[in-house]
Protein backbone atom coordinates (compact mmCIF):
# COMPACT_ATOMS: atom_id res chain seq x y z
CA UNK A 1 0.00 0.00 0.00
CA UNK A 2 1.34 3.40 -0.85
CA UNK A 3 1.78 6.20 1.42
CA UNK A 4 -1.44 7.78 0.04
CA UNK A 5 -3.58 5.03 0.72
CA UNK A 6 -2.14 4.40 4.16
CA UNK A 7 -3.18 7.72 4.29
CA UNK A 8 -6.36 7.74 3.11
CA UNK A 9 -7.28 4.89 5.07
CA UNK A 10 -6.70 6.55 8.20
CA UNK A 11 -8.18 9.20 7.78
CA UNK A 12 -11.47 7.05 6.85
CA UNK A 13 -10.93 4.90 9.74
CA UNK A 14 -10.38 8.40 12.04
CA UNK A 15 -13.92 9.66 10.56
CA UNK A 16 -15.76 6.71 11.29
CA UNK A 17 -14.64 6.70 14.50
CA UNK A 18 -15.41 10.21 15.26
CA UNK A 19 -19.01 9.56 13.62
CA UNK A 20 -19.25 6.30 15.95
CA UNK A 21 -18.16 9.01 19.17
CA UNK A 22 -21.05 11.04 17.21
CA UNK A 23 -23.42 9.20 17.32
CA UNK A 24 -22.40 7.45 21.00
CA UNK A 25 -22.91 10.88 22.74
CA UNK A 26 -25.98 11.72 21.42
CA UNK A 27 -27.21 8.08 22.48
CA UNK A 28 -25.88 9.63 25.92
CA UNK A 29 -27.65 12.78 25.59
CA UNK A 30 -30.95 10.84 24.92
CA UNK A 31 -30.76 8.27 27.68
CA UNK A 32 -29.78 10.96 30.16
CA UNK A 33 -33.01 13.09 29.62
CA UNK A 34 -34.65 9.68 29.76
CA UNK A 35 -33.19 8.29 32.83
CA UNK A 36 -33.43 11.92 34.74
CA UNK A 37 -37.43 11.50 33.40
CA UNK A 38 -37.45 8.67 35.59
CA UNK A 39 -35.94 9.95 38.54
CA UNK A 40 -38.04 12.76 38.43
CA UNK A 41 -41.28 10.44 38.16
CA UNK A 42 -40.39 8.81 41.46
CA UNK A 43 -39.42 11.53 43.16
CA UNK A 44 -42.66 13.22 42.25
CA UNK A 45 -44.77 10.00 43.16
CA UNK A 46 -42.64 9.82 46.36
CA UNK A 47 -43.28 13.26 47.26
CA UNK A 48 -46.64 14.10 46.21
CA UNK A 49 -47.72 12.31 49.69
CA UNK A 50 -45.64 14.27 52.05
CA UNK A 51 -47.73 17.75 52.54
CA UNK A 52 -51.01 16.20 52.96
CA UNK A 53 -49.14 13.28 55.84
CA UNK A 54 -51.40 14.15 58.76
CA UNK A 55 -54.34 13.88 56.79
CA UNK A 56 -53.63 10.59 54.67
CA UNK A 57 -51.81 8.86 58.20
CA UNK A 58 -55.52 9.69 60.17
CA UNK A 59 -57.49 8.42 57.02
CA UNK A 60 -55.76 4.89 56.89
CA UNK A 61 -56.94 4.19 60.54
CA UNK A 62 -53.94 5.92 62.77
CA UNK A 63 -54.35 9.19 65.69
CA UNK A 64 -53.84 12.63 64.49
CA UNK A 65 -50.10 13.56 65.73
CA UNK A 66 -46.57 13.68 64.06
CA UNK A 67 -45.72 10.14 65.56
CA UNK A 68 -48.19 8.32 63.10
CA UNK A 69 -46.44 10.55 60.68
CA UNK A 70 -43.12 9.27 61.97
CA UNK A 71 -44.10 5.69 61.09
CA UNK A 72 -45.73 6.09 58.09
CA UNK A 73 -42.09 7.46 56.77
CA UNK A 74 -40.09 5.48 58.87
CA UNK A 75 -41.68 2.06 56.88
CA UNK A 76 -41.02 3.27 53.55
CA UNK A 77 -37.56 4.55 54.56
CA UNK A 78 -35.97 1.38 56.60
CA UNK A 79 -37.26 -0.65 53.65
CA UNK A 80 -35.00 2.01 51.34
CA UNK A 81 -31.94 0.71 53.94
CA UNK A 82 -32.85 -2.63 53.76
CA UNK A 83 -32.95 -3.23 49.83
CA UNK A 84 -30.94 -0.37 47.81
CA UNK A 85 -27.84 -2.16 48.23
CA UNK A 86 -29.52 -5.74 47.00
CA UNK A 87 -30.63 -4.31 44.13
CA UNK A 88 -27.83 -2.65 43.10
CA UNK A 89 -25.21 -5.48 43.65
CA UNK A 90 -27.72 -7.87 41.74
CA UNK A 91 -27.53 -5.73 39.06
CA UNK A 92 -23.94 -5.84 39.06
CA UNK A 93 -23.76 -9.57 39.04
CA UNK A 94 -26.62 -9.80 36.44
CA UNK A 95 -24.77 -7.03 33.95
CA UNK A 96 -28.32 -5.72 33.69
CA UNK A 97 -30.30 -2.74 35.28
CA UNK A 98 -33.59 -1.72 33.21
CA UNK A 99 -35.51 -4.55 33.57
CA UNK A 100 -34.97 -4.20 37.13
CA UNK A 101 -35.80 -0.86 37.31
CA UNK A 102 -39.07 -1.58 35.32
CA UNK A 103 -39.95 -4.18 37.80
CA UNK A 104 -39.48 -1.90 40.62
CA UNK A 105 -40.96 1.03 39.39
CA UNK A 106 -44.78 -0.90 38.09
CA UNK A 107 -44.54 -3.05 41.77
CA UNK A 108 -44.58 0.00 43.78
CA UNK A 109 -47.22 1.59 41.60
CA UNK A 110 -49.14 -1.58 42.81
CA UNK A 111 -48.21 -0.89 46.05
CA UNK A 112 -49.49 2.56 46.09
CA UNK A 113 -53.17 0.86 44.52
CA UNK A 114 -53.19 -1.26 47.38
CA UNK A 115 -52.69 1.58 49.89
CA UNK A 116 -55.34 3.67 48.80
CA UNK A 117 -57.52 0.68 48.81
CA UNK A 118 -57.13 -0.20 52.64
CA UNK A 119 -59.57 1.85 54.18
CA UNK A 120 -62.56 0.97 51.87
CA UNK A 121 -61.14 -2.86 53.12
CA UNK A 122 -61.74 -1.81 56.41
CA UNK A 123 -57.83 -2.53 57.68
CA UNK A 124 -56.17 -0.44 59.59
CA UNK A 125 -53.02 1.53 60.14
CA UNK A 126 -50.69 -1.57 61.00
CA UNK A 127 -51.82 -3.07 57.48
CA UNK A 128 -50.55 0.57 55.90
CA UNK A 129 -47.22 0.33 57.25
CA UNK A 130 -47.08 -2.76 55.77
CA UNK A 131 -47.98 -1.71 52.60
CA UNK A 132 -45.40 0.73 52.94
CA UNK A 133 -42.71 -1.44 53.72
CA UNK A 134 -43.12 -3.63 49.90
CA UNK A 135 -44.07 -0.75 48.13
CA UNK A 136 -40.43 1.34 49.65
CA UNK A 137 -38.64 -1.94 48.43
CA UNK A 138 -39.89 -1.72 45.30
CA UNK A 139 -39.63 1.78 44.89
CA UNK A 140 -35.84 2.18 45.81
CA UNK A 141 -34.88 -0.67 43.05
CA UNK A 142 -36.53 2.07 40.35
CA UNK A 143 -34.71 4.57 42.02
CA UNK A 144 -31.48 3.53 42.89
CA UNK A 145 -30.80 1.59 39.44
CA UNK A 146 -31.80 4.54 37.31
CA UNK A 147 -28.73 6.73 39.47
CA UNK A 148 -27.03 3.94 38.70
CA UNK A 149 -27.60 3.75 35.18
CA UNK A 150 -26.86 7.45 34.87
CA UNK A 151 -23.14 6.48 35.96
CA UNK A 152 -23.08 4.54 32.97
CA UNK A 153 -23.22 6.91 30.70
CA UNK A 154 -19.85 9.22 29.22
CA UNK A 155 -19.98 13.28 29.56
CA UNK A 156 -18.69 13.11 32.90
CA UNK A 157 -19.41 12.17 36.56
CA UNK A 158 -20.39 15.70 37.42
CA UNK A 159 -22.30 15.91 34.70
CA UNK A 160 -24.87 12.97 35.19
CA UNK A 161 -25.21 13.02 38.56
CA UNK A 162 -26.05 17.04 38.56
CA UNK A 163 -28.78 15.03 35.77
CA UNK A 164 -29.76 13.09 38.49
CA UNK A 165 -29.39 16.05 41.19
CA UNK A 166 -31.39 17.80 38.89
CA UNK A 167 -34.31 15.23 38.52
CA UNK A 168 -33.98 15.04 42.47
CA UNK A 169 -35.15 18.76 42.89
CA UNK A 170 -37.57 19.29 40.49
CA UNK A 171 -39.22 16.14 41.39
CA UNK A 172 -39.07 17.06 45.19
CA UNK A 173 -40.89 20.63 44.34
CA UNK A 174 -43.27 19.66 41.78
CA UNK A 175 -44.38 16.52 44.43
CA UNK A 176 -44.94 19.02 47.21
CA UNK A 177 -46.72 21.44 44.93
CA UNK A 178 -48.88 18.88 43.26
CA UNK A 179 -49.36 16.83 46.32
CA UNK A 180 -50.67 19.89 48.69
CA UNK A 181 -53.09 21.20 46.41
CA UNK A 182 -54.32 17.68 45.65
CA UNK A 183 -54.66 16.52 50.04
CA UNK A 184 -57.08 19.82 49.80
CA UNK A 185 -58.88 17.19 47.57
CA UNK A 186 -59.41 14.56 49.94
CA UNK A 187 -56.29 12.46 51.61
CA UNK A 188 -56.06 9.71 49.37
CA UNK A 189 -56.10 11.84 45.74
CA UNK A 190 -51.89 12.02 46.45
CA UNK A 191 -51.47 8.27 46.45
CA UNK A 192 -53.95 7.76 43.81
CA UNK A 193 -51.83 10.49 41.37
CA UNK A 194 -48.13 8.77 42.63
CA UNK A 195 -49.26 5.52 41.62
CA UNK A 196 -49.98 6.42 37.87
CA UNK A 197 -46.72 8.87 37.76
CA UNK A 198 -44.69 5.46 39.25
CA UNK A 199 -46.38 3.19 36.44
CA UNK A 200 -44.87 5.68 33.91
CA UNK A 201 -41.56 5.50 35.47
CA UNK A 202 -41.90 2.14 34.83
CA UNK A 203 -42.55 2.44 31.26
CA UNK A 204 -40.13 5.00 30.13
CA UNK A 205 -37.59 3.21 31.82
CA UNK A 206 -38.42 0.55 29.46
CA UNK A 207 -37.26 2.34 26.17
CA UNK A 208 -33.71 3.46 27.55
CA UNK A 209 -30.79 1.43 26.59
CA UNK A 210 -29.24 -0.83 29.35
CA UNK A 211 -25.59 0.06 29.69
CA UNK A 212 -24.45 -1.81 32.38
CA UNK A 213 -22.24 -4.57 30.91
CA UNK A 214 -20.91 -1.70 27.96
CA UNK A 215 -20.00 0.58 30.78
CA UNK A 216 -17.93 -1.58 32.46
CA UNK A 217 -16.01 -2.95 29.77
CA UNK A 218 -15.09 0.29 27.97
CA UNK A 219 -14.58 1.84 31.28
CA UNK A 220 -12.16 -0.89 32.72
CA UNK A 221 -10.55 -1.42 29.46
CA UNK A 222 -9.89 -5.19 29.91
CA UNK A 223 -12.24 -7.97 29.81
CA UNK A 224 -10.53 -9.10 33.06
CA UNK A 225 -12.63 -6.73 34.91
CA UNK A 226 -15.87 -8.61 32.91
CA UNK A 227 -14.29 -11.90 33.84
CA UNK A 228 -14.07 -10.69 37.67
CA UNK A 229 -17.46 -9.65 38.03
CA UNK A 230 -18.78 -12.48 36.55
CA UNK A 231 -17.17 -14.72 38.17
CA UNK A 232 -17.43 -13.18 41.68
CA UNK A 233 -21.43 -13.31 41.49
CA UNK A 234 -23.15 -11.06 44.08
CA UNK A 235 -21.54 -11.15 47.18
CA UNK A 236 -17.93 -10.18 45.36
CA UNK A 237 -19.70 -7.67 43.90
CA UNK A 238 -20.59 -6.59 47.23
CA UNK A 239 -17.92 -6.78 49.02
CA UNK A 240 -15.57 -5.13 46.45
CA UNK A 241 -17.60 -2.23 46.38
CA UNK A 242 -17.43 -2.00 50.55
CA UNK A 243 -13.92 -2.59 50.28
CA UNK A 244 -13.56 0.68 48.39
CA UNK A 245 -10.77 3.00 49.99
CA UNK A 246 -12.24 6.43 50.79
CA UNK A 247 -15.88 5.56 50.09
CA UNK A 248 -17.26 6.12 53.32
CA UNK A 249 -17.28 9.99 52.98
CA UNK A 250 -19.54 10.29 50.28
CA UNK A 251 -21.10 8.17 52.07
CA UNK A 252 -21.22 10.02 55.28
CA UNK A 253 -22.18 13.24 53.76
CA UNK A 254 -25.15 11.56 52.00
CA UNK A 255 -26.10 10.42 55.36
CA UNK A 256 -26.32 13.79 56.98
CA UNK A 257 -27.62 15.30 54.00
CA UNK A 258 -30.88 13.12 53.61
CA UNK A 259 -31.36 13.68 57.37
CA UNK A 260 -32.08 16.88 57.13
CA UNK A 261 -34.17 16.58 53.57
CA UNK A 262 -36.25 13.33 55.62
CA UNK A 263 -36.65 16.37 59.10
CA UNK A 264 -37.59 19.19 56.47
CA UNK A 265 -39.88 16.19 55.11
CA UNK A 266 -41.63 15.67 58.27
CA UNK A 267 -41.13 18.23 60.96
CA UNK A 268 -40.97 21.20 58.19
CA UNK A 269 -44.91 19.79 57.01
CA UNK A 270 -46.19 20.12 60.98
CA UNK A 271 -43.49 23.40 61.43
CA UNK A 272 -45.23 25.29 58.85
CA UNK A 273 -49.05 24.10 59.47
CA UNK A 274 -48.88 24.51 63.04
CA UNK A 275 -50.88 27.03 64.44
CA UNK A 276 -48.68 28.06 66.93
CA UNK A 277 -45.98 28.90 64.27
CA UNK A 278 -46.70 30.11 60.74
CA UNK A 279 -50.42 27.69 60.24
CA UNK A 280 -50.27 27.45 56.70
CA UNK A 281 -52.13 24.94 54.83
CA UNK A 282 -50.74 21.69 53.45
CA UNK A 283 -50.86 23.44 50.25
CA UNK A 284 -49.17 26.61 51.51
CA UNK A 285 -46.27 23.94 53.60
CA UNK A 286 -46.16 22.42 49.72
CA UNK A 287 -45.21 25.11 48.34
CA UNK A 288 -43.15 26.40 50.86
CA UNK A 289 -41.19 23.10 50.51
CA UNK A 290 -40.83 23.78 47.36
CA UNK A 291 -39.25 26.99 47.84
CA UNK A 292 -36.00 24.84 48.86
CA UNK A 293 -37.10 22.26 46.20
CA UNK A 294 -36.87 24.30 43.20
CA UNK A 295 -33.75 26.03 43.53
CA UNK A 296 -32.00 22.80 44.58
CA UNK A 297 -33.29 21.11 41.40
CA UNK A 298 -32.57 23.63 38.71
CA UNK A 299 -29.09 24.78 39.68
CA UNK A 300 -28.06 20.86 40.55
CA UNK A 301 -26.34 20.51 36.19
CA UNK A 302 -24.65 24.22 36.67
CA UNK A 303 -23.07 22.97 39.99
CA UNK A 304 -22.55 19.27 39.11
CA UNK A 305 -20.45 20.65 35.91
CA UNK A 306 -18.60 22.81 37.83
CA UNK A 307 -17.45 20.22 40.63
CA UNK A 308 -15.90 18.05 37.57
CA UNK A 309 -14.00 21.77 36.79
CA UNK A 310 -12.90 22.64 39.86
CA UNK A 311 -13.28 19.38 42.00
CA UNK A 312 -15.26 17.98 44.60
CA UNK A 313 -13.66 19.86 47.68
CA UNK A 314 -15.08 23.26 47.80
CA UNK A 315 -19.19 22.16 46.79
CA UNK A 316 -19.01 19.43 49.01
CA UNK A 317 -17.17 21.35 51.83
CA UNK A 318 -18.32 24.83 51.81
CA UNK A 319 -22.20 23.73 50.69
CA UNK A 320 -22.51 22.02 53.61
CA UNK A 321 -21.20 24.52 56.10
CA UNK A 322 -23.63 26.90 54.56
CA UNK A 323 -26.63 24.44 54.63
CA UNK A 324 -26.85 23.63 58.29
CA UNK A 325 -26.22 27.11 58.87
CA UNK A 326 -29.37 27.87 56.77
CA UNK A 327 -31.06 24.71 58.35
CA UNK A 328 -30.62 26.47 61.81
CA UNK A 329 -31.83 29.89 60.43
CA UNK A 330 -35.32 28.32 59.43
CA UNK A 331 -35.90 27.03 62.97
CA UNK A 332 -35.24 30.35 64.68
CA UNK A 333 -36.94 32.30 62.02
CA UNK A 334 -38.95 34.86 63.28
CA UNK A 335 -41.60 35.72 60.58
CA UNK A 336 -42.65 33.30 57.64
CA UNK A 337 -41.23 35.90 54.88
CA UNK A 338 -37.49 35.51 56.53
CA UNK A 339 -38.48 31.66 57.15
CA UNK A 340 -38.82 31.69 53.41
CA UNK A 341 -35.67 33.25 51.92
CA UNK A 342 -33.66 30.91 53.88
CA UNK A 343 -35.50 27.79 52.43
CA UNK A 344 -34.19 29.24 49.16
CA UNK A 345 -30.93 29.37 50.67
CA UNK A 346 -31.19 25.76 51.55
CA UNK A 347 -32.17 24.80 48.53
CA UNK A 348 -29.09 26.60 46.55
CA UNK A 349 -26.54 25.34 49.31
CA UNK A 350 -27.97 21.88 48.89
CA UNK A 351 -27.60 22.20 44.81
CA UNK A 352 -24.25 22.91 45.37
CA UNK A 353 -22.94 20.01 47.39
CA UNK A 354 -25.09 16.97 46.30
CA UNK A 355 -24.17 16.23 42.69
CA UNK A 356 -20.45 16.33 43.50
CA UNK A 357 -21.29 14.16 46.63
CA UNK A 358 -22.40 11.42 44.45
CA UNK A 359 -20.45 12.31 41.63
CA UNK A 360 -17.56 11.49 44.55
CA UNK A 361 -18.81 8.16 44.46
CA UNK A 362 -18.54 7.36 40.73
CA UNK A 363 -15.09 9.07 41.25
CA UNK A 364 -13.72 5.95 43.37
CA UNK A 365 -14.94 3.26 42.29
CA UNK A 366 -14.90 0.98 39.76
CA UNK A 367 -17.33 0.44 37.08
CA UNK A 368 -18.07 -2.82 37.29
CA UNK A 369 -19.40 -2.31 40.83
CA UNK A 370 -21.20 0.72 40.60
CA UNK A 371 -24.75 0.03 41.23
CA UNK A 372 -23.39 -1.81 44.54
CA UNK A 373 -21.93 1.51 45.36
CA UNK A 374 -24.73 3.44 44.52
CA UNK A 375 -26.87 0.89 47.03
CA UNK A 376 -24.82 1.64 49.82
CA UNK A 377 -24.75 5.49 48.92
CA UNK A 378 -29.02 5.38 49.08
CA UNK A 379 -28.89 2.92 52.21
CA UNK A 380 -26.45 5.71 53.40
CA UNK A 381 -28.87 8.32 52.49
CA UNK A 382 -31.93 6.36 53.66
CA UNK A 383 -30.85 5.59 56.76
CA UNK A 384 -29.97 9.45 57.00
CA UNK A 385 -33.72 10.25 56.32
CA UNK A 386 -34.73 7.54 58.62
CA UNK A 387 -32.93 9.35 61.26
CA UNK A 388 -34.28 12.83 60.24
CA UNK A 389 -37.91 11.45 61.02
CA UNK A 390 -36.89 9.74 64.05
CA UNK A 391 -34.57 12.61 65.18
CA UNK A 392 -36.63 15.16 64.16
CA UNK A 393 -40.11 13.64 65.39
CA UNK A 394 -38.99 12.74 68.35
CA UNK A 395 -37.20 15.84 69.23
CA UNK A 396 -39.97 18.34 68.74
CA UNK A 397 -42.47 16.21 70.22
CA UNK A 398 -40.02 16.45 73.33
CA UNK A 399 -38.43 20.21 73.40
CA UNK A 400 -40.27 21.93 70.42
CA UNK A 401 -38.96 23.16 66.95
CA UNK A 402 -36.46 25.32 68.04
CA UNK A 403 -34.19 23.21 69.83
CA UNK A 404 -35.05 20.54 66.67
CA UNK A 405 -33.72 22.42 63.85
CA UNK A 406 -30.92 23.29 65.90
CA UNK A 407 -29.70 20.07 66.32
CA UNK A 408 -29.74 19.03 62.69
CA UNK A 409 -28.14 22.22 61.48
CA UNK A 410 -25.41 21.69 63.80
CA UNK A 411 -24.93 17.78 62.45
CA UNK A 412 -24.58 18.77 59.21
CA UNK A 413 -21.70 21.49 60.62
CA UNK A 414 -20.43 19.00 62.40
CA UNK A 415 -19.95 16.27 59.38
CA UNK A 416 -18.70 18.79 57.40
CA UNK A 417 -15.98 20.12 59.34
CA UNK A 418 -15.08 16.76 60.28
CA UNK A 419 -14.59 15.54 57.16
CA UNK A 420 -12.98 18.75 55.46
CA UNK A 421 -9.46 16.94 55.45
CA UNK A 422 -10.96 13.88 54.15
CA UNK A 423 -12.53 15.90 51.08
CA UNK A 424 -9.18 17.46 50.43
CA UNK A 425 -7.13 14.22 50.29
CA UNK A 426 -9.89 12.61 48.27
CA UNK A 427 -10.46 15.55 45.84
CA UNK A 428 -7.84 18.14 46.06
CA UNK A 429 -9.61 20.62 43.66
CA UNK A 430 -8.66 21.93 39.61
CA UNK A 431 -8.58 25.08 38.51
CA UNK A 432 -7.90 28.52 40.81
CA UNK A 433 -11.19 28.23 42.62
CA UNK A 434 -10.57 24.46 43.29
CA UNK A 435 -6.96 25.29 44.39
CA UNK A 436 -7.76 28.08 46.46
CA UNK A 437 -10.38 25.94 48.89
CA UNK A 438 -8.26 22.92 49.00
CA UNK A 439 -5.52 24.92 50.03
CA UNK A 440 -6.93 27.25 52.39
Amino acid sequence: MSDGDSSAATAAGGDRAAEIDTAGAAADATDRRRLGAVVLAVLISQVLLYPGVPDLVVALGAPAGIDAGMWFLVAEFGAFVTFAVVWGALSDALGTRVPLIVTGALGGAASYVALASLPGLGLGFGAALLVRVVGGALTIGAFSLSITLLMDLRGGNGRNMGTAGFAIGLGAAVGSVVGGSLAGLGALYPVYAGAVVLAAAGLLAATVDDRAATAAASDSGASDSASETDGGGFRDVLARARTTPGLLVPLAFGFVDRLTAGFFALVGVYYFQDPATFGLSAAGAGATLALFFVPFALLQSPFGALSDRIGRFLPVVAGSLAYGVATVGVGVAPAYPIAAALMILVGVCGALMAPATMALVTDLVEPEVRGAAMGLFNVFGSLGFLAGFLVGGSATGAFGYTPAFLAVGGLELAIALALLPAVRSLSPGAGVIGRLGAEG
